[in-house]
């Protein structure tokens, strides 16, 4: 995976690691990784709304200067929201989707545990069908990459998913990625800057 740009000491820009908002999925407690069930289902919770309608209202971070979502919808109805009130337009990027979790798609979100305990062992398994660790973190990765080669001194907010967002984390502070689950979780609507 050849990072040219998060390799290097020096940002071009600044980066905004913003987690959807809660999600009907969520709100039922199941998996839904597909672009098949993502794309077009499953947006945020009436709790999602109210979660991205205060931390609009009471922004505490740099104002975003581009908003990059992942097109699932509770990512796109994220990042709408944030657009809606900073004026600005949605740039959907595939690179940024959630994990897609094989086998466990649409099954109860206590799945998540097995597929993470392979995760400790190996960053390439594909157990059950699950996206590796290794490809989650290297389209990441790539999103991040593309942004510092053509653009400069932007506040750029990506809006993705919890496992991707952590992965990325993971790789940005050059940690083994089979230690992404150390990282502290990522609340729902919550926004973790970088660098």
């Amino acid at each position: 995976m050849p990072n040219t740009f998060i390799t290097a000491s020096h940002w071009r820009n600044r980066y905004l690691l913003m987690r959807h908002g809660h999600s009907q999925a969520n709100q039922a407690g199941i998996i839904i990784s597909s672009p098949e069930q993502g794309l077009n289902g499953y947006g945020l919770s009436p709790n999602g709304e109210q979660q991205l309608a205060e931390v609009v209202s009471g922004w505490a971070w740099p104002v975003p200067t581009r908003i990059v979502h992942s097109d699932f919808l509770r990512t796109t109805q994220t990042a709408a929201r944030v657009a809606t009130h900073f004026g600005l337009p949605l740039i959907a990027e595939q690179g940024l989707r959630e994990r897609f979790f094989g086998a466990f798609d649409t099954q109860p979100d206590t799945c998540y545990a097995k597929v993470w305990a392979q995760d400790a062992v190996s960053a390439e398994h594909r157990w059950q069908g699950v996206e590796a660790v290794s490809q989650v973190a290297a389209r990441m990765c790539t999103v991040i990459d593309g942004w510092e080669a053509r653009a400069q001194d932007e506040t750029i907010l990506l809006v993705s998913h919890g496992d991707p967002l952590q992965i990325l984390l993971t790789a940005l502070s050059k940690k083994p990625l089979t230690q992404h689950r150390d990282q502290t979780a990522l609340a729902p609507a919550s926004i973790t800057p970088w660098p």
